[in-house]
């Protein structure tokens, strides 16, 4: 049996199709002894610490089983009733991704609560958008700064508690109030109120079509809007991805997501890609999650932890390999013996049967090189998960032949959210591999050009997208809901409309935006309309094309697809972050932040002495001329139209803090076009 049908004929006690809360029930049954969780010391002012759980050691992780996080899931549920939760209750989490954020998850499902996530970079105005939309009667918060945001727009909210996460001073006049109450305050107040039978009776309260999540969007392109998201669309999709990489019978040696399994929790939970992929999914399979200090500090508490598996988004494998080759290149000798190792990995990737000769250079380089990185990320890495964004191919093919390998997969905030995911035993390096069990795909031709693609065998065209995973649409948007979705009726009379149609349906290529309720149920003859135009090719395997509202159209006529251009510097030593532009104009050009280590190790090498200012160094012709030949370079790889013709370096990042980039680390376009309209304006004077 090969592994497409061991897939489709797969299920155990894991595949059960329940409610969020019997699915942990039952897995911290099967597994109560087993590690849950695992938390650094040093990091949080813990309200639960001295209540709850001993502290941790300064910079190091203590654990928890999944007895004890039962206990304190239950604990909190009935803290929270006694606050006024019951079946269909929205409540805010407004957190960073940690220990406490999936405990609260948790309990907050259990009470019969819809848990509306806020993102920790939400100014106060954003975070009284997400809290009022979805009439949130309470909010989790996670420390002082945070409740300061929330008490300065509470007035135009209608909330009748806060709780926070972490300790603050009470002593504080504001903050004296019997509306607001700390993490450890709900769990001890539901320790003294709990009854077990009385619990039993709230789960059974709960259906799988009742509304478990509103997550927003990331508004990038308008007001976020809230995706509604049932236990059963978040059961689905914990199930379609178990059957991907769970234990199955016929895995044999490909490494697999069970109990076993470490993984390190560091993208936000806020996002519907780490609370499928790095919370339902494994506290479901009853493996541990260790939550990291930051993002900044993943590599550190990798090698703390000794994960077995992660989830990430392009970006921090970009800066990840960035980290990697810096320390490899500490003296001219451990750099080319670390290009060779690549060049080496690369090859013994890509080669269907590798012969003695390539075997032997591939153990002197996991000898010298590769196992050094992997004992840099703690030394148990069997595959690495990525999603959010497009993965560059060079860059995941690197990763593979280090024996890091990345299974990059794609879905949607609507898709709850995988859609497709390489399976362990066949990743296809430069695809996001086939689609999972029960979720149907087609495309939609009529949105793109097919003489562009005319020598691809297979289909090109919009993505769309029926299962059991699939939203029913938008929080209070019934008119948008209906044009997220197309019937087949629509399609075989000529298709669902233009790219620009697909367009305005499409926010941020992390989630196709369009608005509804949870009246406007999607019947078994809609499609959901991702806005991405994709190639579906011969052997299931899909290829991720472009965006189709991100499509760059110059005044010429040409249609520029960016992403695939900026992909091509993911591996650069010397370009950081790139965006292309050129929408309306006679060619293409392009933003470029530099790499500041990167250009300072070619500048010693070459004897070079670089101005100290960024700004300087921006404006500094020999890094222009550096940055110009790596320009050339990617260049090489595409169609005359579509190579970059001028670029402006810039000396600011782009960060969530400058409101640059998402809280997923995607690039907020809009916004750089704003920033940097100067500098682009120039390049077409």
């Amino acid at each position: 049996m090969n592994w497409r049908e061991a897939e489709r004929d797969f299920s155990d006690e894991v595949t059960r199709m329940t409610t969020l809360p019997r699915m942990f029930e039952a897995s911290a049954e099967r597994n109560e002894n087993r590690p849950a969780q695992r938390y650094k010391g040093g990091v949080y002012d813990r309200s639960l610490t001295d209540s709850v759980l001993p502290a941790a050691p300064d910079d190091e992780f203590r654990s928890i089983p999944y007895a004890e996080m039962r206990s304190i899931v239950r604990h909190l549920a009935a803290g929270f009733r006694d606050l006024g939760v019951e079946s269909g209750t929205r409540v805010g989490l407004f957190s960073d991704t940690r220990m406490e954020w999936a405990q609260s998850d948790f309990a907050l499902l259990a009470a019969g609560g819809v848990v509306t996530t806020v993102y920790t970079g939400s100014s106060p105005r954003q975070a009284q958008y997400l809290l009022d939309d979805p009439g949130a009667t309470g909010v989790v918060v996670e420390n002082e700064e945070l409740l300061d945001r929330v008490l300065a727009v509470e007035d135009e909210l209608d909330l009748e508690f806060i709780v926070v996460i972490d300790e603050f001073d009470e002593r504080d006049d504001a903050f004296d109030r019997e509306d607001i109450l700390t993490l450890a305050d709900v769990h001890d107040r539901g320790a003294e109120l709990f009854d077990p039978d009385e619990y039993e009776s709230w789960l059974d309260e709960r259906d799988p079509e009742d509304l478990a999540s509103l997550i927003y969007t990331s508004g990038t392109t308008g007001q976020p809007k809230g995706v509604e998201l049932t236990h059963h669309n978040f059961r689905s999709n914990v199930n379609q991805v178990y059957t991907r990489y769970g234990p199955r019978p016929d895995k044999g040696d490909v490494p697999a997501i069970d109990q076993t399994t470490q993984t390190v929790s560091f993208l936000p939970l806020a996002h519907v890609f780490e609370r499928l992929a790095g919370h339902f999914l494994m506290f479901a399979v009853g493996a541990c999650v260790a939550y990291a200090e930051s993002s900044d500090t993943v590599q550190e508490d990798f090698q703390t932890v000794g994960p077995t598996t992660a989830t990430s988004v392009p970006r921090v494998y970009e800066k990840m390999y960035d980290a990697i080759r810096e320390q490899a290149q500490e003296s001219d000798l451990k750099a080319r013996i670390f290009e060779w190792a690549t060049d080496v990995g690369r090859d013994y990737h890509e080669a269907d049967s590798p012969g003695f000769v390539l075997e032997a250079k591939r153990k002197v380089a996991d000898k010298l090189v590769f196992g050094q990185v992997k004992e840099a990320l703690g030394g148990n890495v069997d595959f690495f998960i990525s999603g959010g964004g497009s993965l560059s191919a060079e860059l995941c093919a690197l990763y593979h032949g280090m024996g890091l390998p990345i299974m990059e997969g794609y879905g949607l905030t609507e898709t709850a959210p995988v859609v497709a995911v390489n399976p362990p035993e066949e990743p296809k390096v430069g695809t996001i591999g086939p689609p999972v069990v029960d979720a149907e795909v087609r495309v939609d031709e009529s949105v793109v050009s097919q003489q562009k693609y005319e020598e691809l065998p297979g289909d090109v065209g919009e993505l769309l997208v029926k299962g059991p995973n699939v939203t029913s649409g938008y929080w209070n948007r019934p008119d948008e809901t209906e044009s997220a979705f197309v019937s087949d009726a629509a399609l075989d009379a000529g298709g669902a409309g233009d790219a620009a149609d697909a367009a305005a349906s499409a926010d941020d290529g992390e989630s196709a935006e369009a608005d509804g309720g949870a009246a406007a149920e999607a019947s078994d003859d809609r499609w959901f309309r991702t806005g991405d135009v994709v190639h579906l090719r011969p052997d299931d395997y899909i290829e991720f094309k472009e965006r189709a509202k991100q499509i760059l159209v110059l005044s010429t006529g040409k249609n520029v697809a960016p992403a695939p251009i900026e992909d091509a510097f993911a591996s650069s030593e010397v370009v950081e972050q790139c965006m292309v532009v050129g929408d309306g104009r006679k060619f293409v050009s392009a933003i470029v932040v530099p790499n500041l280590d990167g250009l300072q190790k070619w500048a010693d090498s070459e004897g070079i002495d670089l101005p100290d200012d960024e700004d300087a160094l921006a404006d500094d012709e020999r890094v222009r001329e550096r940055i110009q030949r790596e320009v050339d370079e990617v260049n090489e790889n595409f169609e005359t139209y579509e190579q970059i013709k001028k670029f402006r370096l810039v000396g600011q990042e782009f960060t969530e803090d400058n409101d640059l980039m998402t809280p997923t680390m995607k690039k907020k376009r809009r916004n750089i076009l704003e920033r940097f309209e100067p500098e682009i304006d120039s390049m077409y004077e």
